[in-house]
């Protein structure tokens, strides 16, 4: 007779070795989605989908610099900087107008507290402080995946006169001390 401790404890052992050759970590096979969000995450791109399907980078450009950071405490950052960065041709304290406006367009930032919904795949930022001074206070939803192990960020489709996009922002995992 086969008991059910002799069924399950190869079954088990195959399941294990199955993930670790899959290159999946136990542990990291049994983290929810909200649990994998929590660390810093380097941005590797960030485009705009525009309605017609085309992809534009006239926001931050092709090859901007950024990191996102969720912690286990509900407080999260985010810093995305332009490529190129703007400069000024004699420093900031004799910056032209024109450079301090390209500099500001060229950054973008804000800390919050976040709520995850794992069911509908969305985070929730409470903007507490922003580069944009109408975002503060207000609730910024995002919707998150992971593919392998990158995380997608999406904004849902941003509408003005005659256009509609929406920006999605890939991050890969921030090793330590890069």
């Amino acid at each position: 007779m086969i008991t059910k401790k002799a069924i399950w404890l190869p079954l088990s052992f195959f399941l294990i070795i199955s993930v670790m050759l899959l290159g999946i970590s136990p542990q990291v096979a049994a983290q929810s989605n909200s649990e994998r969000l929590i660390g810093t995450w380097k941005l590797i791109s960030l485009e705009s989908v525009l309605s017609t399907g085309e992809i534009s980078y006239a926001w931050m450009g092709k090859k901007p610099l950024g990191q996102t950071m969720y912690d286990k405490t509900g407080h999260m950052s985010v810093q995305l900087m332009r490529d190129p960065r703007p400069t000024f041709a004699s420093g900031p304290q004799k910056a032209t107008p024109e450079e301090i406006k390209a500099a500001y367009q060229g950054y973008y930032s804000y800390f919050a507290t976040y709520k995850t919904n794992e069911k509908e795949g969305t985070i929730i930022n409470h903007i507490i402080g922003s580069l944009w001074p109408k975002e503060v206070g207000t609730d910024k939803k995002l919707f998150f995946k992971f593919s392998e192990d990158r995380l997608i960020i999406t904004t849902p489709t941003i509408k003005r006169p005659g256009r509609q996009w929406f920006n999605r922002m890939t991050y890969e995992r921030a090793e330590k001390g890069k």
